[in-house]
Order: C-alpha cells, then structure tokens, then sequence
C-alpha cells in the first residue's frame, strides 16, 4: 500500500536542558519513517533547500520524492523543550509545496509552517481517498522575534476523513478547547475528530468519544509525537479499516516513542512495540456517548 505525505522537510536544533542536538524534522520525516515501519511505500510532496544534508537518509529509507529541491534553504526550526511544553522560533522557510497528483491508497497533509496553500489543499482534498489533517502548520504564524504562536484559522474541513488537534489549535479553529470542540470539528464534516491533550487522548466517531490515557511517565523529547500519532492511526485505518484499534495503535505508537527517551526520529518505534502497547490500551478504551 502507498501513503503520500505533504509537508516539509526541516532543521530541528532541539534545546532540552543544557544540551543542543541538530536533527532531522518535519511531519514529512517523522511520518514518512513510522509509514515505512507499516511497510508502505511512502510518496512524499516537499520542500528543501541545497543545504539539507539528510537527502541519503530519505533514499536509505526508501522515501520517494520528485522535485523537492527548492531555491531557498531548508525550513529550520529552534525548539526549546521543558517538560511537555515547546517552544519554536522559525529560523528559516523553504519555498511552497507544489501540488502532484497521486494514486496513493490514502494521504497526509501535515504542514509545518504555510508550505501549503489553500488551492493545493484543496486539490488534494478532490483527489485523495482517504485524507487525514494535522492542521498546526495553517495555523502557525510568527511574532516579530520569530517565536511561533497560533492565529485563529478558518479552514474548510469538507472531504477530510480524520484530523488531529491539540486544545490550543482546536481553539483557534473552532472557539473552543474542551470536548465540545470534538463536536464542532465533527460539523464541518470530519468523520474522524482527535484530540491529544498531553497524556488524555480521545476520539470522536458519530455519537460516542472513545478515550484512553498514555501512561504519566516522564517526558523527554516530544518533537514529532504527534507526526508518529497521525502517520500509525493513518496507515492502520487503510489496512485494517477499524477506527478503533486504528486509534489505540496511535497511542500505543506516540507511547512507545516516549518510554525511548530517545531524541529525534530515533524514538520512532518499531512496529513490535507498538502493537504491544496497542493490546493494552485496546483492553483499557473509555467511552461515552454524547
């Protein structure tokens, strides 16, 4: 099976404490590598510069891409990570993703800074069969020291099958950060609505959200949690067709990323351990209706 990615490539230098690492980034990278881990072909629409050093890696991991070479240097982020809170200054942005049209079986649009205008999401949105939305990047803007913060965005949502939001963008999309929000994003015609709220993480399908709770351990390096989340509930939805345990191979994925205590897309995890933790939050899902 083939999922095509739509997102940037990027430069993460990640602060945790008093230790720097320069690492590969962008949904692109960290999606791309957990679909492989599924064993999908992964076809991926981007943008980087002459200064990106990792293309080898793309091509060890067997992640295609055409044209993806742009006249601006690579996206390039600063992340400053305390506990479960980020903070992201943009040091540079590539040039915008051109819209290819794909046969993939199901798509990912996971812009991390405004790579992706509204007419590309919008084609790819007619042609996708199955389309999940990780929206942070249309929301993303910068203040004058560079520093990212949210905007309030109106998006149209119609023709997409399942998107991921944190409180803080639910906020900004729809006015409203609590589970009601899960609601309002269901109205704008997604099927499948998430929110991940640091370790709560729920699910809304027709009239009942479906919860479970990540273990409380200690957080290390949560840059592209969310990346692995979308990419593993994305690419069980296309094999298995069954939401749930979609939903519980996604938290069993972002779980075992974090009890790595691994930097980078090194805490991408193998497919072993995330069925493992897949069992048990299937064992363990909350719901109610509404």
């Amino acid at each position: 099976m083939k999922i095509a990615l739509f997102s940037h490539c990027a430069i993460d230098t990640i602060t945790i404490g008093d230790s720097n690492y320069e690492q590969i980034g962008g949904a692109a990278c960290y999606a791309g590598i957990t679909a492989r881990k599924f064993k999908f072909d992964v076809e991926l629409a981007t943008k980087f510069g002459s200064d990106f050093p990792y293309k080898q890696y793309l091509d060890d991991n067997k992640i295609k891409y055409e044209n993806a070479l742009g006249e601006k240097k690579t996206t390039k982020f600063s992340i400053n990570i305390v506990g479960s809170d980020r903070t992201l200054t943009l040091e540079n942005q590539c040039d915008p993703i051109e819209y290819t049209k794909t046969n993939a079986d199901g798509c990912m649009i996971s812009p991390i800074f405004h790579e992706i205008s509204v007419k590309t999401f919008e084609k790819i949105k007619h042609d996708a069969n199955f389309l999940l939305l990780d929206p942070q990047g249309f929301l993303r803007r910068v203040d004058s020291e560079k520093t990212i913060f949210l905007e309030n965005t109106d998006l149209d949502l119609s023709n997409v099958n399942a998107i991921k939001v944190n409180p803080e963008e639910a906020q900004h999309l729809v006015g409203s950060s609590g589970f009601d929000s899960l609601g309002l994003l269901q109205k704008k015609g997604v099927e499948h609505v998430i929110l991940t709220n640091k370790t709560e993480v729920s699910l809304l399908v027709k009239d009942r959200i479906y919860s479970i709770t990540l273990p409380n351990k200690k957080i290390y390096d949560t840059t592209g949690i969310g990346d692995i989340f979308c990419a593993t509930f994305c690419c069980t939805m296309l094999k298995e067709r069954d939401f749930l345990w979609s939903f519980c191979f996604a938290g069993g994925a972002a779980q075992a990323a974090l009890d790595s205590k691994d930097v980078g897309l090194l805490k991408i995890p193998k497919k072993g351990n995330i069925e493992t933790n897949a069992s048990y939050f299937y064992n363990l899902i909350k719901y109610r209706s509404i």
